[in-house]
């Protein structure tokens, strides 16, 4: 027996107790990984309806798009779901830095030894 979730074609995204899901997103071109952010129903819906990514900020409480106010938007060049549909990756042309502190991307620190250093 399949399990539609897992295995069939509908886009049922299981949403947590706070009606978001976790979504990633890398660069269409050089594969890095820009930003990790959430969703709720409302902001997937206007990522696919729009091809430019949408999320929910929790610490805002309200819908966003990525790059309203510095204008680097991510347009979506494909999207993809995890096999029980609880996260969400997003491959994006990202239209300036990815990240609000005006880094590449918001990982642009690593853990060595318990500290963080620059990359």
């Amino acid at each position: 027996m399949v399990n539609e979730r897992e295995q069939g074609t509908v886009l049922d995204p299981k949403y947590d107790l706070n009606g978001l899901i976790t979504a990633v997103a890398s660069h269409a071109g050089t594969g890095e990984l820009l930003m990790l952010a959430h969703m709720n129903a409302e902001a997937l819906a206007k990522t696919i309806e729009t091809g430019e990514a949408w999320f929910f900020s929790r610490s805002r409480g309200r819908l966003w798009k990525k790059g309203e106010s510095s204008g680097h938007v991510l347009t979506v060049r494909e999207m993809r779901i995890d096999c029980d549909q609880d996260a969400l990756w997003l491959i994006v042309d990202p239209a300036g830095p990815a990240c609000h502190t005006g880094e590449t991307s918001c990982f642009y620190r690593k853990v060595e030894e318990g500290e963080l250093v620059r990359i």
